[in-house]
């Protein structure tokens, strides 16, 4: 059975607070209602409360020092719990009932489909045990049919809530890391990917690149040839960063990222794949689009993010003054920072 928790911070809430507020409906429907107290019972009664008592503080005040296993047995232990009461005290009514709704509810929203269907037919056994015995054969069916239908088309909604809220926030998340126009990734996400990369201490190669003259694009062609202008730029890095590990993105206006795991023969290879995959688009109404290109490699130039992407611009800035359309190679870090630029 596959097991995977689903918001384990919400699933461990979820435990708490509802074993804290079974312990005394426990207590009084089983001990305070009845009119008779069997010694036995009152042990059972008074053992199972003060158990849900101590788990619901535990779960609720130290959550990180539960196993993980708990959270999948958990829902397991409730149904033999409740159906081991109902059927010491014979009691198929339809409060009874009801507690079967925590173990249900809670595996429908946090744990798996086949945990859940398992969960399921748990209920519907444990029930059936008390209810053909108190109720008779006939009543006893309509009752068992009622209960799990009731609780599995419950479990139905539920789960299907659920998938929708998980597909609602991939999209949320999806849109707050990506860039709205080009689909790749926005500055907030790079930033998050580059610090993970330099962080690993692998050999890494990051290009800046500016559209040559993008503001003339705008000013003469309109914005919606600029937008175009991006999309092109985005759509040939992507075609360009072929391996997984590699990163495209939008850094704002017409100024995009590249990271790649690579050296410096490489980087300059990739710059030139970049500029001619640019070169050869040729249906734009601004004609044909040129590049600035900045290159700085970790650990050659920087050691950290912050030094990287400065030298990755310093780069791109000596690019821009030589002329543009050029590809600038940081060099290492000197007092004044030197930079030199090729064609």
């Amino acid at each position: 059975m596959r097991y995977r928790l689903r918001d384990e911070q919400g699933a461990t809430r979820s435990v708490a607070y509802l074993m804290l507020a079974a312990a005394p409906v426990v207590f009084l429907t089983g001990i305070v209602l009845p009119d008779t107290h069997p010694v036995a019972w009152v042990v059972a009664i008074s053992l199972t409360v003060a158990f849900m008592a101590v788990g619901g503080l535990f779960a609720w005040r130290r959550p990180q020092a539960v196993p993980r296993l708990f959270w999948l047995l958990v829902p397991f232990v409730a149904v033999i719990t409740i159906a081991g009461l109902n059927r010491a005290s014979l009691d198929a009514g339809a409060g009874s009932q009801l507690f079967y709704l925590w173990p249900v509810l809670y595996t429908a929203n946090f744990l798996s489909h086949r945990v859940t269907a398992a969960i399921l037919t748990l209920v519907s056994a444990g029930h059936a045990a008390v209810a053909f015995e108190v109720r008779g054969l006939a009543a006893g069916l309509s009752d068992w049919v009622s209960v799990t239908v009731a609780l599995s088309l419950t479990a139905i909604v539920v789960a299907s809530l659920r998938n929708r809220n998980d597909r609602l926030r991939e999209v949320l998340e999806s849109q707050a890391l990506a860039d709205p126009l080009t689909g790749v990734a926005n500055r907030r996400s790079f930033d998050v990917e580059l610090d993970r990369a330099v962080a690993s201490g692998a050999a890494l190669a990051l290009m800046t690149i500016d559209i040559d003259h993008f503001k003339n694009v705008n000013d003469t062609w309109g914005h919606g040839v600029g937008d175009r202008a991006i999309q092109t730029v985005a759509s040939c890095l992507r075609t360009v960063a072929r391996r997984d590990s590699d990163v495209v993105a939008r850094l704002g206006g017409d100024e995009f990222a590249l990271l790649q795991r690579t050296d410096r023969l490489s980087a300059r290879r990739t710059a030139d794949e970049v500029r001619a995959a640019v070169e050869a688009v040729d249906d734009l109404p601004c004609g044909t689009l040129g590049l600035s290109i900045g290159i700085a490699l970790a650990p050659d130039h920087a050691g950290t993010a912050d030094e990287l992407r400065a030298a990755s611009d310093a780069a791109l800035y000596e690019a821009k003054q030589g002329g543009r359309g050029r590809t600038a190679m940081a060099h290492p870090p000197t007092p004044r920072h030197a930079v030199s630029a090729a064609g």
